[in-house]
């Protein structure tokens, strides 16, 4: 089939629903690529109504300044990254940031981080008497020497955390799941019981890298977390395990980890995810979106599908080539 013929057959629609919110795309743009949203604006091109929704740069309490450099460096097939969560603090966030966003494009999701659950609570507050749309928990951030990293890899911590929020809170909470623990179904199921409305799977795997010239790392913070094509395998063995325990319609996922055409969009998709989302692929090709949107919806067509939701978790269905379509 020629990609760039139109596809027989009843046409498709890319908007989902996700959590009682509706979003025009799959696509949701994932943390810390696009700043606070008002920087990736700048792309020429570039539209909000090619994304479902925008998430913001992780936000803590206070202002952080983040790890020293270096802080990004670039591997076969992905990117590290120990950025450190440097942010405005929760303040300058709602109070000068979320005003100067179109919430009539997208949606925007905010980014909680925190090293103590009192500050996860804080922050959540802060972003509840706030327009944000949703509430996305980040207890899994691999490049912090505090916090994250310890409740996202403990189930148990992961849903004190989530338990908390819950109480200061009726907007719909999204938990990130680290890839770096034992058995992510177990926190899944632990958070599920704690009150999460929905999971963004995965976050970034923990890696280095070292300048043998120097016998130093490269990285500022020495680890950091891998993102990009690399991790792709990995993302979608934990987006079918969370599924299994989530459900299918009742507890939806964002899945990501490494897509970054229509093909790796659909497999996510098939392995159980509602909706996508797309990082490290927009470093090299801001608009990338656009492709991705094409693909998915020509795939949609040319299998009779009115929906992206009668294509999620139908891992065992007659699947056929996805490069014909994408």
């Amino acid at each position: 089939m020629d990609v760039a013929a139109k596809p027989s057959g009843p046409e498709s629609s890319l908007a989902v629903q996700f959590c009682g919110l509706e979003f025009a795309s799959p696509i949701v743009l994932l943390s810390g690529c696009v700043g606070f949203g008002e920087e990736y604006t700048r792309v020429e091109g570039f539209s909000n109504r090619d994304v479902g929704a925008v998430v913001l740069k992780g936000t803590t309490g206070a202002p952080r300044l983040g790890n020293s450099a270096h802080r990004v460096y670039e591997t076969p097939g992905g990117m590290l990254n120990a950025i450190g969560l440097q942010n405005p603090g929760v303040d300058h966030v709602v109070r000068e940031i979320l005003p100067r966003l179109d919430f009539s494009e997208t949606r925007f999701i905010a980014n909680v981080c925190g090293s103590t659950i009192e500050e996860y609570v804080e922050v959540t507050r802060r972003f509840d008497d706030s327009p944000i749309d949703a509430i996305e928990i980040n207890i899994s951030c691999p490049n912090i020497k505090e916090g994250g990293v310890q409740f996202g890899n403990v189930p148990e911590m992961s849903a004190r955390v989530v338990e908390a929020c819950r109480r200061v809170t009726d907007k719909p909470l999204i938990t990130k799941l680290s890839p770096n623990q034992t058995d992510i179904r177990t926190n899944a199921r632990l958070c599920i019981d704690a009150g999460t409305d929905a999971f963004a799977v995965i976050n970034t795997v923990t890696g280095m890298a070292i300048d043998i010239d120097t016998s130093r790392a490269f990285l500022g913070n020495t680890q950091g977390g891998l993102s990009g094509p690399a991790i792709k395998p990995i993302a979608l063995l934990k987006v079918r395990e969370v599924y299994e325990v989530a459900g299918p319609g009742r507890i939806p996922i964002i899945g990501q980890g490494g897509i970054t055409t229509a093909s790796d969009a659909i497999e996510f998709i098939i392995a159980g995810a509602s909706t996508v989302g797309v990082g490290t692929a927009l470093f090299y090709d801001p608009l990338v979106c656009q492709s991705i949107n094409a693909g998915i919806a020509r795939y949609l067509a040319a299998h009779g599908l009115g929906g992206v939701a009668q294509l999620c978790g139908t891992l065992h269905g007659a699947v056929r080539d996805l490069k014909a379509f994408c």
